[in-house]
């Protein structure tokens, strides 16, 4: 049922995509839709409090680090330029980032350090004994066999999971009702950060095409876990696969959803806190062509992440 409602879904936001283009792209308003912040999940308020500090603070000391720092204002603008996007999104995803998920540290070579930690660790991208690679060879993910461009290939194999994994018993073997990424590219612990930009291996690997283009870096590998986790943990690559994705994220709603949100770094932001934006931007054009005419559009709306960002807009665009 998933699947059939996704495809239709998909189709649909297709349609009106088209539609909108047809008629000009639609440029999402500045600022927040919502009056007051949505409510922040149970699981970032408790992480934040066993860590005995607060969004307050945390917000603070991500800020403090961003102001201090030539050198990372410096390679967040570079990076920026070279995606095509301004420097205030990816200066939005840092920061909601390490005020809701993680705690900033003090410097930035300790992200180095970090990474650096990682070089020697041998480990792989797995579930219940069996790895990534021979899980995308069962017969199930054949309808991505000609996805050649690493955005779509992992995006079709995502989907396939949704639809013929996900919470169910295959072949005899039970698989958990869990996104794809916390099942076979799951943390280390509780807590586990993925560097400055906290881009998860899935989401990179989706990228990494378009890092590789633009960048330079070479193409990740599923087959090399260590490599994927250093690559997203090293600042500098991790603030490419951060600018990667909120390019991907504007062009997926101006070519589905025939919406321009380059201008509103709370929705980059949000949807840099909960990716798939290629889905959520096919469903809010199903939306929109469902309304009759005359009717408003359907704006994408913030939740508690990017309204944060919105909200201290102003002081984030004066830390460039």
């Amino acid at each position: 049922m998933r699947r059939i409602f996704m495809t239709l879904i998909l189709a649909v936001g297709c349609f009106a995509a088209g539609a909108a283009n047809a008629v000009g792209v639609r440029v999402v308003p500045q600022g927040n839709r919502h009056v007051e912040q949505p409510a922040v999940p149970g699981a970032s308020v408790r992480r934040t409090k066993a860590g005995k500090t607060s969004f307050d603070s945390k917000y603070e000391k991500i800020r403090d680090l961003l102001a201090s720092n030539t050198e990372l204002m410096a390679k967040i603008k570079s990076t920026a330029k070279a995606y095509d996007i301004a420097p205030i999104h990816i200066v939005g995803a840092l920061v909601g980032e390490h005020t809701y998920n993680v705690d900033a540290y003090d410097r930035l070579q300790s992200y180095y350090i970090k990474a650096a930690a990682y070089a020697g660790d041998s480990f792989r991208f797995a579930y219940d004994g069996e790895g990534i690679s021979d899980f995308v060879a069962r017969p199930q993910f054949s309808r991505c066999k000609d996805r050649r461009d690493s955005y779509s290939l992992w995006s079709c194999r995502e989907r396939v999971w949704d639809s013929d994994f996900r919470g169910r018993t295959v072949g005899g073997k039970s698989f958990p009702d869990n996104r794809f990424s916390a099942v076979f590219f799951q943390p280390f612990y509780a807590g586990q950060t993925f560097g400055l930009g906290q881009v998860n291996p899935l989401t990179a690997l989706m990228l990494s095409d378009l890092v590789t283009k633009v960048s330079g870096f070479e193409k990740l590998d599923e087959n090399d876990a260590a490599g994927v986790y250093r690559s997203i943990m090293d600042p500098d690559r991790s603030l490419a696969f951060t600018a990667a994705s909120i390019r991907r994220s504007i062009d997926d709603y101006r070519s589905i959803a025939g919406m321009d949100i380059s201008n509103n770094p709370g929705i980059t932001a949000t949807l840099f806190n909960v990716g798939n934006s290629h889905q959520r931007a096919a469903i809010l054009a199903a939306k929109n062509n469902s309304l009759g005419e005359g009717e408003a559009p359907v704006w994408p709306e913030e939740n508690y992440y990017g309204w944060l960002i919105n909200d201290k807009l102003d002081e984030l665009e004066g830390l460039l």
